[in-house]
């Protein structure tokens, strides 16, 4: 981003070839004319090449963040950026030198308003053409403000879901633990029926054989005496 020593103005940079009959000043070519980019001169033949990929991110209500690339086997010691409305006359340039930064802030933006934006880079040997103007529309304060709202509430309710699934996860885990509680202590009282089962039949027998035994009566033959 944009270095904080230094303030947007709105003069002209120093090496720009305006097109013929127009002027360069607070109000500068009409919207979509290239005037200020220098379409209608040639710039000087060991000047760098316009940018490339210029965009605007971080769009905001009242700012935004423009960024571009330049070539590598280019050495650029600065940019100029034209701003200006769409369907507006007035343009804003904004210059700085000695540095190697891609991206500049735009402030003091209009919210729902449209703008258009050019990158020019600056070496040592003059200030490239502009490059291909880039269109942009601010929001309004009340719909940052309402998708602000709306990832809150997003956040929000998927933190409620979260819990949620916790709690069911806790649930289904206790009543698991009860359900394996249950089988051991049936596979243990099993188990405990199983081994009583033998000495059960044991004892039924010795009862059986115990009960079918004859009783002989005390007494015996009579014998006669001679």
């Amino acid at each position: 981003m944009c270095q904080p020593h230094w303030t947007p103005c709105f003069l002209p940079p120093p090496t720009v070839w305006p097109s013929p009959g127009s002027h360069l000043g607070d109000r500068g070519p009409g919207p979509h004319s290239r005037g200020c980019s220098g379409s209608g001169a040639s710039p000087p033949p060991d000047s760098p090449s316009a940018p490339v990929n210029v965009t605007v991110r971080h769009l905001k209500a009242n700012s935004a963040v423009v960024s571009w690339d330049v070539l590598e086997d280019e050495v650029v010691i600065g940019f100029a950026i034209s701003q200006q409305k769409k369907d507006v006359r007035m343009l804003r340039f904004i210059q700085e030198v000695n540095t190697t930064t891609r991206s500049c802030a735009l402030w003091d933006l209009e919210e729902d308003t449209e703008y258009i934006v050019h990158v020019q880079a600056i070496s040592i040997q003059g200030q490239s053409p502009a490059s291909e103007p880039v269109l942009f529309k601010t929001p309004r304060e009340a719909e940052k403000v309402a998708a602000k709202n709306k990832d809150e509430v997003t956040m929000k309710e998927m933190g409620r879901s979260q819990q949620l699934r916790t709690g069911e996860v806790l649930i289904v885990v206790v009543v698991l633990f009860m359900w394996a509680g249950v089988i051991a202590l049936f596979c243990r009282q099993y188990d405990i029926i199983k081994d009583n089962e033998p000495n059960n039949n044991k004892e039924k027998t010795k009862s059986a054989s115990e009960t079918s035994t004859p009783e002989h009566q005390g007494g015996g033959l009579l014998r006669s005496k001679i």
